[in-house]
């Protein structure tokens, strides 16, 4: 049996492709009229400097798919290729090859942006001997969500949590409204029972102790660097074992220049927003071919 990253999508997303056609076509479509319905095909170009990751299959696929265009593809979801590289081939009416260009190619470029970012954060991390998790954010795109999270999976990240209600998530503004970390910890699990994770950001040493005396079950280590970073997990590592389980994450300010003194294992977690926020995107290009 062969997995599918397709199979992880909900039945909703093929709304969300409709919704892009809605935003950039909401009236009439004129470079349609002018090019007809001849059928072309047209050859999918990676393009770009470096290698690349390639991500967001489905989605691309779908757009043409609901203009009853077909797309024929050449490598696998996944895949890293060189530019140039023939990706894939769509065959269709021209309006409609056209009419589904640019809304295809910026999903495509973003996706496989994050999935090339994602993996090479990876990469690195592992080279450094980093043997936790990697993970992105929630500072993803309004109504973009699904495509960034789906590209972190494909980049081989861990996307982290999906939304207010897959994990509980209490960081500083919520523990000031609550008064302090183990009040808001108890409301917290008087509401959200035993199947959700909690993971509190804390800023010190004695909120991380604080934290996990409540019974949290990730305590993020929120800007903590360096040796106070690897000192504070150690700590507090030794002074609960045997009597809590919990993770330790770090977050805040990760970068590729920095990663090697964060990426330590003493921490389970490492979640930074570099795989998604301004993440450079591979240019691809879909040209129509002239017939023989």
């Amino acid at each position: 049996m062969t997995n599918s990253y397709e199979h992880l999508l909900p039945p909703s997303w093929k709304a969300q492709v409709a919704g892009w056609f809605a935003e950039d076509t909401p009236s009439f479509d004129y470079g349609g009229y002018v090019v007809g319905e001849v059928h072309r095909e047209a050859f999918l170009f990676g393009k770009g400097k470096h290698t690349a990751v390639l991500a967001g299959r489905p989605f691309f696929t779908e757009v043409f798919a609901q203009l009853g265009c077909e797309v024929e593809w050449h490598l696998q979801e996944g895949d890293t290729f060189e530019p140039v590289k023939h990706v894939a081939t769509v065959r269709g009416k021209a309006r409609h090859i056209l009419l589904g260009e640019r809304i295809a190619l910026n999903m495509l470029a973003r996706c496989s942006g994050i999935a090339t970012k994602s993996k090479r954060i990876k990469d690195l991390a592992v080279g450094y001997g980093y043997k936790g998790i990697i993970a992105g954010t929630r500072k993803t795109t309004p109504g973009f969500r699904l495509v960034e999270k789906y590209g972190m999976i494909v980049g081989g990240i861990d996307p982290h949590r999906h939304d207010l209600s897959s994990m509980i998530m209490l960081k500083d503004n919520h523990i000031w409204s609550s008064g302090s970390i183990t009040a808001a910890i108890q409301q917290a699990r008087a509401v959200g029972g035993f199947s959700l994770l909690l993971d509190v950001e804390v800023g010190s040493e004695a909120e991380a102790d604080e934290a996990i005396e409540a019974g949290a079950d990730i305590i993020m280590l929120d800007n903590m660097e360096g040796e106070h970073l690897v000192s504070v997990a150690r700590k507090l590592k030794e002074k609960w074992a045997g009597k809590r389980k919990f993770l330790f994450e770090t977050s805040g300010n990760i970068t590729e220049s920095n990663l090697q003194e964060r990426a330590v294992n003493d921490i389970d977690i490492l979640s930074t927003s570099v795989v998604h926020q301004s993440v450079q995107h591979i240019d691809f290009s879909l040209k129509i071919q002239m017939p023989n």
